[in-house]
């Protein structure tokens, strides 16, 4: 059961709004059983997060993904919210250092 869940991903991306430095290279992976999802990767702050959620198709042929995600610096735990097409995918993201700023995450996802 585990191994058919079982997908590996590597995620390139760039961060837009934000003042840091921030890794761009996210290896993943992750467990999809019906449409939840649990998984693990190397976040932006190039420290290692989990999360666990759940995904739904939705309008114009994305999925949208929601859930908790650890990891990050501003809280021990924050939303996730992923909308994706076509391996593209677009996230909200803030950082607290250098200062406290709202932007967003833009990437890609390659899937082995």
């Amino acid at each position: 059961m585990i191994s058919s869940c079982l997908s590996f991903m590597l995620a390139i991306s760039v961060h837009a709004g934000l003042e840091g430095e921030y890794n761009g290279l996210h290896p993943h992976a992750r467990c999809t059983i019906d449409n939840t999802i649990i998984g693990v990767y190397y976040n932006s702050e190039d420290s290692i997060s989990t999360y666990v959620g759940y995904k739904f198709k939705s309008l114009f042929d994305t999925e949208v993904e929601v859930g908790l995600v650890t990891g990050y610096s501003g809280a021990t735990v924050v939303p996730l919210v992923r909308i994706i097409k076509n391996n593209w995918f677009i996230t909200p993201a803030y950082e607290v250092s250098p200062s406290k700023n709202v932007g967003i995450t833009l990437g890609y996802e390659i899937k082995f």
